[in-house]
């Protein structure tokens, strides 16, 4: 359910108030709310372009393509121009997300639960691209009270097969439904989520947050778009050499190094790997962690011919 007849937010409105006569809650519902209108209330608009806003708001770039910027945001999220919008708001102004959605949950739940007597779980919502998917769709940037993942491995399907692996983010499914009755253009940056109390937990649990669901520097195993990991690999930023995950092994390195130069590499005396020298070697070795040694190397007489690679560290 999602409600007409929201009035427009500004700095300081007091949000809760204008929503709760639109909605008659239940205990167990999630009432989900829009990133946007949460960061109307708290002042989080600005006036001015967008590209200074998603300077300030980025941490580090994950890809770009023409004026399109994928990011990672100082919140760990990882989407398309920080999650700065220009859309529903005044023209020559743009909306930034809240700087802390999980507590700007957690205040919104607090305050139903004192004016309403209400147990509800508060998801706080925002538009974004999916990995080899196109469209967008909403997701939870913010959590409180509900539990934001259901956690199936170890349980057994009607077929008994144990499941290892499964976990639905239910906090961003409930966002994508929620979204689908706000609509973009529709006014309605509230919705009710009702029918799944046992997501919701108790008064006093405000749960592990949205910011849960979001994987660490490290866990994903595509930090940078393809172009990127090939630039900042041959430009050799310290920085850049520490592997994003468990660093590859010699065997992974020999298998790729051979699909990139078409020979396997051989053993070097120190236990590195020796390969043929080509273009992709270098960004390679650095996008794995590995080093690439210069000719000069106690290799043998072919130095030239071929580039020396060793383990950076553990």
């Amino acid at each position: 359910m999602a409600p007409d007849g929201v009035p427009e937010v500004g700095a300081g409105d007091d949000l809760v108030g204008l929503l709760l006569p639109l909605v008659a809650l239940q205990d167990g519902d999630v009432l989900v709310v829009t990133s946007k209108v949460v960061s109307k209330a708290e002042g989080r608009v600005r006036v001015g372009g967008r590209e200074e806003a998603v300077a300030e708001e980025t941490v580090r770039v994950v890809a770009r393509r023409g004026p399109t910027r994928i990011v990672r945001t100082r919140h760990g999220l990882t989407m398309a121009a920080a999650g700065v919008d220009a859309s529903n708001v005044a023209r020559g102004s743009v909306v930034l997300l809240p700087l802390d959605p999980d507590r700007s949950a957690r205040g919104l739940r607090e305050e139903v639960r004192r004016r309403s007597g209400r147990n509800v779980a508060v998801v706080v919502t925002d538009t974004a691209g999916r990995a080899w998917r196109e469209g967008q769709t909403d997701i939870a940037v913010g959590a409180a009270g509900l539990r934001v993942a259901e956690d199936y491995a170890g349980r057994v399907d009607a077929h008994g097969n144990e499941l290892a692996v499964t976990l639905p983010a239910v906090a961003d499914e409930i966002a994508g439904a929620a979204e689908l009755a706000q609509g973009k253009l529709g006014a309605r940056p509230v919705a009710v989520v009702r029918g799944r109390a046992d997501l919701v937990l108790p008064p006093d649990d405000h749960g592990p947050g949205a910011r849960t669901l979001v994987r660490p520097e490290g866990g994903d195993l595509f930090g940078f778009g393809a172009r990127e990991a090939v630039v900042r690999a041959l430009a050799g930023d310290p920085a850049d050499r520490a592997p994003f995950g468990a660093p590859a092994t010699a065997e992974e390195l020999a298998d790729a190094v051979g699909l990139v130069t078409g020979r396997r590499p051989r053993p070097g005396p120190d236990g590195g790997l020796r390969a043929p020298a080509h273009p992709a070697l270098a960004a390679l070795a650095f996008a794995h962690g590995w080093l690439v040694e210069p000719p000069g190397s106690p290799l043998g007489d072919d130095r030239a011919a071929e580039a020396h690679l060793r383990p950076q560290g553990p």
